[in-house]
């Protein structure tokens, strides 16, 4: 299996097995009739956005706590400077955000990629 076929099945894997926080926020997504079309956990290079408008170019992320142990916000940073160079800029909610208002979040999503338009 190429590197690239591979990266496609992580995304359809992470597709089926959304976490709680981000299938909340795919249905608040898909009932909105924004013209917006978003993507969820979307392959770019080596790394798989939880959510994506090619429209706007913006990436969204959901973290959960883990994001904030270790090494991982470095590694974050190091993931959402290579996106920007890639000309895709990543904007973060906690999970803990999404799961308090899911459709507050998709509001701000909306809200982001329809500014990124203008």
């Amino acid at each position: 299996m190429r590197k690239r076929d591979h990266d496609y099945a992580k995304a359809r894997r992470l597709r089926r097995q959304l976490t709680l926080p981000e299938g909340l926020l795919w249905r608040e997504l898909r009932a909105r009739k924004t013209g917006l079309k978003f993507r969820k956990q979307h392959p770019v290079g080596k790394f798989v956005l939880d959510f994506y408008c090619a429209q706007a170019k913006h990436g969204f992320e959901i973290d959960g706590a883990a994001h904030d142990m270790g090494d991982n916000p470095e590694h974050d940073r190091q993931r959402d400077a290579w996106l920007l160079e890639q000309g895709i800029t990543v904007i973060r909610f906690p999970a803990s955000e999404v799961l308090a208002d899911p459709s507050r979040v998709a509001e701000a999503m909306v809200a982001i990629c329809e500014a990124a338009g203008d």
